[in-house]
């Protein structure tokens, strides 16, 4: 099940580590969907270079810790917290801030939160349960 639920981390992360990639460098594909707006359409933040760049390391450096997280390198008990810290990061992001993102916010009829409702709240949920298993076999 470990090896599974490594996969099943790992490409996931991964493909959301090369949009973020790909958005750095200028790409603009799907990257209005995934910024949240107000009532009236304004986005609530703009990502540049720099904020989708370290949010692309950041999932490289989950991949690692997923991976190769059990090595002398990391002791046990720092992996399992760090792990815990991540799928707490994913749980809450799935709920959300009761306004615009996540399973109870408010504002529901922008793009981003149509798409927040149908993948990207659910998917945050999924990665909390997949980072819970991973910590019962660690």
């Amino acid at each position: 099940m470990n090896v599974v639920t490594n996969i099943v981390l790992t490409l996931i992360f991964a493909c959301i580590s090369i949009v973020h990639l790909y958005w750095a460098f200028g790409g603009n594909w799907g990257k209005k969907e995934t910024i949240p707006t107000t009532k009236t359409g304004a986005p609530l933040f703009n990502p540049g270079f720099l904020d989708c760049f370290v949010v692309a390391m950041g999932f490289i450096c989950f991949i690692f810790l997923i991976n190769f997280g059990h090595l002398d390198f990391i002791p046990q008990k720092v992996n399992k917290i760090i792990v815990i810290v991540i799928a707490l990061i994913f749980l809450i992001r799935a709920i959300g801030d009761f306004k615009y993102v996540g399973f109870f916010k408010k504002i529901k009829e922008s793009m981003f939160a149509r798409m927040d409702s149908k993948y990207y709240s659910p998917l945050c949920f999924v990665i909390f349960m997949l980072l819970m298993v991973k910590l019962g076999s660690m």
